[in-house]
């Protein structure tokens, strides 16, 4: 038995590997959720079907899959090009920072005037953020997967150095910002619920990557960028330009989505204001094959299963941390199925061997 190469994958194959992955994942997982004392039955029940079965608990699916949307969109970008953004999560700080930053410093500003300028100060500190690795790859070679990772604890010093310092709330001397001004803070777009501003923007620009990379010209040379560099160079395509674009592209997306965590959902920088949601942007890209449609409904799985495990744990009693082993799990299922998607498994049969007459 061994892998070779496809020579055409069917349509059909993905969906059927994706379904494969899930089934492998409850099989893999039931052993630990029953060794909790719960019904792996029960528990997928309310890790899938729950959050999805009450407006009130798919608006907070919704709000849950905005960062992972922002940060999964960011990575796809990346990664399409052959520009392997790891630093997600520091940019995602960055955004954050900026955002918090104008936020205080005017916080009188209308809102027509300060949503736009938040918004914009969020993308220019992530573009910021990864243009130090963007260049070092561009022009000295240096692999971006390392310096834009340690980037990320570098931003994370950045936030904990300002929250215990020059940003620490003047009022309960807790490690905390002020809250931004009121024009900056995005408003609710599903009376009822706490879907703010950010999730239409994520929405809107996974619509505007999937229009630029699948129905444009840019698109069209960045995909041959992170196919073959070589050959998109020896056709005349400027491979540095694109690969620096993209990349400032990508982490100014990021950015945006820390302006989304702050200006959307908390009103004020903490240092718990991401719990790794750029590496889950990580997750949330290789799950989605890159597609900015796939990311959508990735980042939506993903969110369903955290608030679902919210429920798991107060009505079946299984530990919070039970959701972070089903998708990791799902995760590394799917990565390796989805090896099947390029290779198929050929069994060598024995050959018969005829006897010779003597």
């Amino acid at each position: 038995m061994r892998l070779v190469l496809r020579g055409h994958e069917p349509r059909w194959l993905a969906p059927v590997l994706v379904l494969l992955a899930a089934v492998i994942t409850f099989v893999l997982t039931a052993g630990p959720i029953r060794a909790a004392g719960a019904s792996p039955v029960a528990a997928y029940q309310r890790y899938l079907l729950t959050p999805l079965t009450s407006f009130r608990s798919f608006s907070e699916v919704l709000l849950a899959s905005t960062p992972l949307l922002f940060t999964g969109l960011a990575v796809a970008l990346a990664f399409r090009t052959g520009f392997f953004n790891i630093g997600a999560e520091g940019q995602f700080l960055a955004g954050a920072v900026a955002a918090t930053w104008v936020g205080i410093g005017v916080p009188d500003l209308p809102g027509p005037v300060a949503i736009p300028l938040v918004i914009a100060a969020g993308a220019l500190a992530g573009a910021l953020w990864v243009a130090i690795p963007a260049v070092l790859r561009v022009r000295y070679g240096i692999d971006e997967v390392v310096t834009t990772l340690l980037l990320n604890p570098v931003a994370l010093l950045v936030v904990q150095g300002l929250l215990n310092g020059p940003w620490r709330n003047p009022v309960s001397q807790f490690p905390e910002s002020a809250e931004i001004g009121s024009g900056f803070i995005f408003p609710t777009v599903i009376p009822g619920t706490r879907v703010h501003l950010g999730f239409v923007l994520a929405i809107g620009l996974a619509v505007v990557v999937w229009l630029v990379v699948g129905r444009t010209g840019t698109g069209l040379r960045m995909r041959a960028v992170g196919l073959a560099p070589t050959a998109a160079r020896f056709n005349g395509v400027p491979v540095e330009r694109t690969l620096l674009g993209t990349a400032l592209a990508s982490g100014a997306i990021a950015g945006i989505g820390g302006v989304s965590q702050v200006a959307g959902l908390q009103h004020q920088l903490t240092g718990e204001i991401s719990p790794g949601f750029g590496y889950t942007g990580i997750v949330v890209a290789t799950l989605a094959a890159l597609t900015p449609i796939g990311v959508i409904l990735v980042s939506l799985l993903l969110a369903t299963i955290q608030v679902g495990a919210e429920s798991a744990s107060r009505v079946l009693q299984l530990p919070p941390q039970m959701g972070q082993v089903v998708t990791a799990t799902f995760l590394l299922v799917t990565v390796g199925i989805l090896v099947l998607r390029r290779y198929r498994i050929r069994i060598r049969r024995p050959s018969r061997t005829s006897e010779v007459p003597s």
